[in-house]
């Protein structure tokens, strides 16, 4: 895939020479996505540094019949953010767009360009007394703009909600270049379509993010983390009802770990320790906020997890006593994805089901993944709170070329949503559709959604050069395997 040097040139003008890339060796990051599973192919990288230089670039790529990659920090775990190699396509990555344009203490609200990392948006609202509640193990690289295309949960939807319950206005530049500006901070506008919505998880197939106005809360003055030893998944969720119950909403995440993901972790992550003397089947990293300093809060925790633990529901538990302690718990369950990783060739499903059927669901796909041929290393781990629980299967790379392992990946994951579907779930929790799941969504989504959802694309792009292939379908002429 060569660009012709009209349109290099042309490129080159919008955004300067220094921040058009095109040399191979500087491209491979663009067109693989950060385990090196999916591999796309791209013209060139354009890196604005506005919403101008955006529209001018999406202008230019729609005359020009080239299609359009947005990307952020492409840690995306869906193949949504790579450019599709059967097509002529242009990656606009935004990492220069990465500027704090307001904070309203006053009205709980930050306005933020699209290239900002999550992490960096969290130390700007902690300056300021303020809380953005996102959490996400990615978050020193993924970017906000990339979390709102993909609707990202994170570790607080407990409490806060994902990031549609997070945004209250959006810049956008369309398929047709036009710049959208709807950075209202406004909490309440009842003034006809929520226009912003149609563009928070869709995948970048509807248009480019460039800001945001997001949702701020004031900053909590208690903290208390625990990291409980549990005998079943089943206890996990009855705990879940008995802390709900008595902390109402101070509880802000409550995740959940089976014994075999843990081992990878303390395996694989230098400098982990497990919290507990002994190892149990299940654990549970929970964490409750309060507006108010003191240790009533941390007491409260205390006496509800004794009480959960005379009435058999845990066998063990240990609350921090210091953030570093809390920082410890967190690092546990923030670098599941580099121990599986690690560990070999790990297929992460991002389902969700009614949190009462979560048990049913884990021990139904764990033993359909374990009566396969390939018998998999099978382990969990996720977000009970939401119902959010990516049941991990990792298969040894040993003897085996990437078309083989793949071809394994998908038909456990064949099973694993099959199962997820048949309890009333959902094949994509918070990680997208992307390229990898475009085809299976087809057996899963209502065909009058996926009709409407089609339609809206063709009104808003009918050309289908805005991230094509993800979500719906390639052109026609243009439907071959991006797969490395």
């Amino acid at each position: 895939m060569t660009a012709s040097a009209e349109t290099l040139a042309a490129l080159s003008a919008i955004v300067g020479p220094a921040h058009l890339v095109t040399a191979a060796g500087e491209l491979e990051k663009y067109e693989r996505d950060w385990r090196g599973r999916y591999r796309g192919a791209t013209l060139c990288a354009v890196r604005p540094d506005s919403a101008d230089q955006v529209a001018a670039v999406v202008r230019y790529a729609r005359a020009a019949r080239i299609a359009v990659v947005p990307q952020g920090g492409n840690t995306g775990m869906s193949a949504g953010a790579l450019p599709p190699a059967a097509l002529a396509n242009v990656v606009l990555c935004l990492d220069r767009m990465d500027k704090l344009r307001e904070i309203d203490p006053a009205g709980n609200t930050i306005t933020v360009e699209a290239g900002c990392t999550l992490a960096a948006i969290q130390q700007q609202a902690a300056a300021h007394g303020r809380l953005f509640p996102m959490a996400l193990g990615s978050q020193g690289s993924c970017q906000i703009g990339g979390n709102i295309s993909t609707n990202a949960g994170g570790t607080a939807v407990l409490r806060f909600g994902n990031m549609r319950d997070l945004v209250l206005g959006l810049e956008v530049v369309l398929p047709d270049g036009r710049l959208w500006s709807g950075l209202r901070a406004l909490r309440k506008d009842n003034t006809g379509y929520d226009l912003k919505q149609l563009f928070i998880g869709a995948e970048g197939t509807l248009g480019v993010v460039t800001a945001a106005v997001l949702k701020l809360f004031p900053q909590p003055k208690g903290r208390v983390a625990a990291w409980v030893g549990l005998d079943s998944l089943q206890h996990a969720v009855e705990l879940l009802g008995c802390l709900q119950e008595s902390c109402g909403e101070r509880l802000s995440s409550f995740e959940v770990m089976s014994r075999g993901q843990l081992d990878l972790v303390l395996h694989h992550i230098p400098g982990t320790r497990d919290p507990l003397k002994s190892a149990h089947p299940w654990a549970v990293l929970l964490e409750a906020t309060d507006s108010r300093a003191g240790t009533d809060l941390a007491d409260h925790i205390q006496d509800t997890l004794a009480g959960a633990m005379n009435a058999g529901l845990l066998q063990d538990a240990a609350v921090a006593a210091s953030e570093r302690q809390v920082a410890e718990f967190w690092r546990l369950r923030d670098s599941v994805s580099e121990a599986n990783r690690n560990s070999g060739y790990s297929v992460s499903h991002d389902t969700s089901v009614p949190i009462a059927r979560i048990p049913e669901f884990v021990q139904r796909a764990t033993a359909a993944l374990r009566a396969r041929r390939s018998d998999p290393q099978v382990v969990a781990v996720g977000h009970v709170g939401d119902g959010n629980i990516h049941l991990v299967a990792i298969f040894p790379r040993a003897g085996k070329d990437a078309t083989e392992l793949q071809r394994e990946a998908d038909a456990a994951s064949a099973e694993v949503h099959r199962i997820a579907a048949e309890l009333g779930g959902s094949i994509s929790a918070e990680h997208g559709i992307g390229g990898a799941k475009r085809d299976e969504l087809k057996l899963y989504k209502d065909p009058l959604e996926l009709g409407l959802m089609q339609g809206i694309k063709s009104l808003l792009d009918p050309g289908n050069l805005m991230n094509p292939g993800k979500l719906l379908d390639l052109p026609s002429e243009a439907r071959l395997a991006d797969r490395r």
